[in-house]
């Protein structure tokens, strides 16, 4: 809760240009507040800097060049800047710092074993997925046919998957650098190639049968 609310400090000048382009640009609030699913499968409100036009409606995954998001959302989604709201979250003790990302309801089964192991976790900010996963958006945009089915029967069950083998061996060792390998992912461009969409699948197929 300290490290977050100093974050909320640290950052609020950025926050605070942030919020003019938005409102300058685009109608509507600032904020995005978004039901996501977290610990033992409870529901919280996720707030994040609004990236999309207000009213859109569809899918609830984003792919790169999606016409929902504004000009000004590209360059905070690109930077992650849009996430730094999440940090409120970590201090009203909903999100932890490091911790699989929170899903929306709609995408969560609550019967999966996997699901059920993640969310014995309090989601978090990042983690080692998140940064191997940097290029989601590209990868949905590139995928054949729907990204949403793309997304729940290939993508998220990966994600899954690297979330319960990072929960296996996690310590606050790895947590303290999985927050470095953020910090340094946001100010350097890590020089590490994400995975294709064909390693996902293979990963997918490997170890998670259907």
């Amino acid at each position: 809760m300290v490290l977050a609310l100093g974050g909320l400090v640290v950052s609020s000048p950025l926050l605070f240009l942030a919020a003019v382009l938005i409102r300058a640009t685009s109608p509507g609030p600032v904020l995005f507040r978004q039901k996501r699913v977290g610990l033992f499968g409870k529901l919280f409100e996720l707030i994040k800097l609004r990236s999309m036009r207000i009213g859109n409606e569809g899918t609830q995954v984003t792919a790169k060049g999606d016409i929902r998001v504004t000009q000004v959302g590209r360059l905070l989604r690109k930077s992650k800047l849009d996430e730094l709201p999440e940090l409120w979250n970590v201090a009203r003790g909903e999100l932890s710092l490091v911790g699989p990302r929170p899903e929306v309801p709609k995408y969560v089964n609550l019967e999966d074993p996997l699901w059920q192991r993640v969310l014995e976790a309090r989601p978090g900010i990042t983690d080692p997925v998140t940064l191997k996963l940097r290029n989601e958006e590209e990868l949905l945009a590139t995928c054949e046919g729907d990204p949403e089915i793309f997304y729940l029967k290939t993508l998220q069950p990966y994600k899954l998957f690297g979330y319960v083998q990072y929960l296996r061996k996690r310590n606050w060792r790895s947590d303290v650098n999985v927050i470095l390998r953020t910090v340094s992912a946001v100010i350097f461009a890590s020089k590490a190639p994400p995975p294709g969409a064909e390693e996902i699948v293979r990963v997918v197929k490997e170890y998670l049968p259907r």
